[in-house]
């Protein structure tokens, strides 16, 4: 029920696709309302029901993007761009690298690394992402939340164009969304709000320290801790991913205790 509710379906109509379109009744209060990339529910069991290729969702003012396979699974920002990178690969595109941030999946990165292709990762925000593309004079980059910008296509994100590049792809592959995600393996992450009062000092905590060293030590190459301080509200983001998933849950409940028993030590 946002920006893209009139544009998105009479663009995909044009080119050729059959649009069953929902979420496209804005009233000026239920922009996201149960509906977009922020909460593809609906959209996941509209695919589904309508036995559709895949599934599209913008947020509400028409940024973000994700999508949604065949089989009902979600696509984020991290597959969208891996879908896309690929593509420019395979035309022999030169786009440079890509960036994402520091919440970008490590299955990204290790996917990307595969085709030769270089990834930085930004401080998590659109415009940090922008910032690190001019700065390196890379042509594509983006979040998991499907923020994603094409700088060979246009200047700025932009969700309608996003989805476009990456059905470009689909189709120059020939694969299904389903088979083409399958190709970048994404790694369990798990992530803890931790509520405290002097985020800095936590993160430079010694014993904090330590233990993300211990967890980086046992995750190997294939893993990633990240401590993030909230930029809205007073907690510390606790991030562990690697290659299994209870594994990973398991360490970040341990590092989420001792954060927190730090922040309340005086």
């Amino acid at each position: 029920h946002g920006s893209t509710y009139h544009i998105a379906p009479s663009v995909f109509e044009e080119l050729g696709a059959s649009v069953h379109a929902i979420g496209v009744s804005p009233d000026g209060l239920n922009i996201n309302e149960q509906s977009g990339s922020t909460n593809p529910n609906l959209l996941a069991e509209t695919v589904i029901k309508a036995k559709a290729d895949l599934g599209i969702a913008f947020d509400g003012d028409g940024d973000r993007v994700v999508m949604v396979d065949h089989r009902g699974n979600f696509v984020d920002g991290d597959e969208i761009l891996y879908l896309i990178a690929r593509d420019r690969r395979r035309q022999s595109i030169d786009i440079g690298g890509v960036v994402g941030t520091q919440m970008s999946n490590i299955g990204l990165e290790l996917a990307l690394d595969a085709l030769d292709v270089p990834f930085y990762r930004s401080k998590v925000g659109d415009r940090f992402v922008m910032g690190d593309m001019l700065a390196k004079g890379w042509k594509l980059g983006g979040e998991s939340s499907g923020h994603i910008i094409c700088l060979d296509i246009a200047n700025t994100g932009d969700g309608i164009i996003s989805s476009l590049q990456a059905l470009a792809a689909l189709i120059n592959s020939g694969q299904s969304l389903a088979d083409a995600r399958s190709k970048m393996r994404k790694f369990p992450q798990c992530m803890i709000n931790v509520k405290t009062e002097s985020s800095a000092n936590i993160i430079e905590n010694t014993s904090v320290k330590l233990a993300i060293s211990e967890i980086e030590t046992k995750l190997g190459k294939n893993g990633r801790v990240l401590l993030r301080p909230s930029g809205t509200e007073p907690v510390i983001r606790v991030m562990v991913e690697g290659e299994d998933g209870d594994t990973v849950d398991k360490m970040a409940r341990e590092l989420s205790e001792i954060v927190t028993s730090q922040g309340t030590a005086h």
